[in-house]
């Protein structure tokens, strides 16, 4: 008794390490990636091709030959192996075609971070990197730490004008882009009976940007009326433990944004309202349900948007497409002016149509806003409800949904961390030690740029090395050598589930990288190229440039100057797998 929903699923207390083998390994376009690393473990046949689930949606339709080539490739692999969930490119994302399969109590993984969408369906669902998808194809099981649990409870019922997206974004804004990191978060409480299967999808999607490592909702009866049947499902007790909890009245939300460049940069639209928008992105894992492109319709109907423009618009799936055709919905968007995108990723991620000019501000639904994150560092990103996207694409400027009038504002007791990045004539290396211990939150997208992750294999340490912290420290990538060590500070790697930046410092010889926090399938990343990935507050605020800093793994031993500091060793399964420089090398010789 007394156990929370991760605790019941996994059979185990917070804090156990343990091995289980997921009902569903979900894959994308990546899944060429992870064949590589497959075959280089030494795989043939999958473990079982009834876990795997394969979408491809990243750069549907493909935009260039060598994508192509690559799609053809998974489609083949797919047939050869009997996986019988395959759906090709224009059945839409990942995140939703997810829908049609996770069940209450299931564990599902996946190589993309925003695989916790999932946690809407009653699901424990989690991102994990390539290399580790293709353990599991490989022997049908991984290793979970057990998260510790975080109870929100909501109350209330949101006003017309505000979303289930704002919501999200007030959460972020409250605990930070690191405040749910490797936590598991349960939503309670009675105004989760006022959100529907959609708005859950969003919050649960959205729980990535907070560093949490799962989020999950009742099994209700607002899930059985979306599956049509009863079930059991699994849920947390009454009296269950909790790290810490948090209530939100639904009644006192308010439109709000994420401004450029942090998900955790929170403003109201009141603060930001007449800010000058070139571009909008209506859809995406986010928000590209039906429920969505709906409320965005009803704005533009019978209006236009304004002139020079850009507005699109991503359905989530084929289906959803077909029935916002047979609503009228897809008409009404498009009379208004918006360009429909087929059913994908879209412009989120940078590879897609859609991708902003230069000096261009776009408000878009997804689910981030990073420097570059859509193809482009020249260009900044708002994020919103699709409202209130609709409404700003009419205007041309950010705008209210509810209308005029409104005074409201933002508060929260956090600093936001300004975006990371090192001027060009900044030198951060002295004795083999790059000092980043003041930047907070760096990204993958500036670790490796999105628009490079389809044409740079994450199995190709050698290519990735040119490309490494360019969006970061542009000189880092010509300087770096075997056996320099990394010293930075919260949130390390936070951001997509993107392996390139850690299979590219690996492949370089980074002896260690020594954080004050870190991003969850980051640090798991880190484990499975062998990057020895330490977190140590203290070791961090000790170094000064130029000290000399020392590690000892297996040991837990950190030198820094004349200070030492001491850290947990791993468990012996994972020191394992770093002493054979990571996890394709130990799966082929253990």
């Amino acid at each position: 008794m007394n156990q929370t929903f991760v605790e019941k699923v996994f059979g185990a207390p917070a804090g156990t390490i343990l091995f289980k083998s997921p009902d569903i390994v979900l894959t994308h376009d990546n899944t060429i990636s992870i064949l590589n690393t497959f075959r280089k473990m030494g795989g043939q046949k999958v473990f079982d091709p009834d876990q795997l689930l394969v979408v491809l949606d990243h750069n549907a339709p493909p935009t260039n030959a060598k994508l192509a080539t690559q799609y053809q490739a998974i489609r083949q692999f797919t047939k050869d192996q009997g996986v019988k969930r395959f759906h090709d490119a224009g059945d839409g994302i990942c995140h939703q075609i997810m829908a049609q399969y996770a069940q209450p109590g299931m564990i599902i993984v996946g190589s993309d971070s925003h695989t916790c969408t999932a946690g809407a369906f009653n699901a424990f669902a989690a991102g994990i990197d390539r290399t580790e998808s293709a353990g599991i194809w490989k022997r049908g099981e991984t290793w979970f730490r057990v998260p510790e649990s975080v109870k929100i409870v909501l109350e209330g019922t949101l006003h017309p004008g505000v979303f289930a997206k704002d919501l999200s974004l007030y959460l972020i804004g409250k605990i930070g882009a690191a405040g749910g990191n490797y936590l598991s978060l349960e939503f309670h409480g009675p105004g989760i009976k006022t959100l529907s299967i959609a708005d859950r999808m969003t919050l649960a999607n959205l729980a990535s940007e907070m560093g949490a490592k799962n989020a999950v909702f009742p099994p209700d009866e607002i899930l059985s009326d979306y599956f049509q049947e009863s079930f059991d499902g699994v849920w947390a007790d009454p009296d269950a433990s909790y790290l810490w909890e948090m209530t939100i009245n639904l009644d006192e939300m308010v439109p709000l944004v994420a401004a450029p460049h942090q998900v955790e940069h929170v403003k109201t639209v009141t603060e930001v309202a007449g800010t000058p928008v070139h571009e909008g992105v209506i859809g995406t894992c986010t928000n590209g349900r039906l429920e969505d492109l709906r409320e965005a319709a009803a704005v533009l109907e019978g209006k236009h948007i304004k002139k020079d423009f850009q507005l699109v618009v991503v359905p989530a799936s084929k289906e959803i497409f077909l029935r916002a055709v047979d609503e009228g919905v897809i008409t009404k968007l498009v009379e208004a002016g918006a360009t429909i995108l087929s059913a994908s990723c879209g412009p989120c991620l940078g590879t897609g149509q859609g991708i902003p000019a230069d000096g261009f501000t776009v408000i878009s639904t997804a689910n981030r806003n990073f420097k570059g994150r859509m193809g482009n560092p020249n260009a900044s990103i708002f994020l919103a409800s699709p409202a209130t996207v609709a409404h700003s694409a009419l205007t041309g400027e950010i705008t209210d949904p509810r209308g005029p009038g409104h005074t409201d504002h933002f508060i929260t007791g956090r600093t936001t961390a300004p975006t990371p990045g090192i001027p060009k004539e900044d030198n951060r290396y002295e004795n083999g030690v790059w000092n980043y211990a003041d930047q907070d939150h760096l990204n993958t997208d500036q670790m490796f740029a999105g628009n490079l992750t389809y044409t740079v294999m994450s199995s190709d340490g050698k290519e990735i090395i040119p490309h490494l912290f360019a969006g970061f420290d542009p000189s880092f990538s010509a300087r770096a050598t075997e056996g320099d060590i990394i010293i930075a500070g919260e949130n390390f790697g936070c951001g997509s589930s993107r392996e390139h930046p850690s299979v590219g410092l690996a492949y370089l010889g980074i002896r260690a990288v020594i954080v004050k926090s870190v991003n969850r399938i980051f640090y798991r990343s880190a484990i499975n190229q062998g990057l020895p990935l330490i977190v140590h507050k203290k070791a961090v605020e000790a170094y000064q440039p130029g000290k000399q800093v020392d590690v000892k793994i297996d040991q837990g031993l950190i030198r820094v100057g004349d200070q030492s500091f001491s850290f947990e060793p791993l468990p012996e399964k994972l020191l394992e797998i770093l002493s054979y420089k990571g996890l394709v090398n130990w799966m082929q010789n253990s």
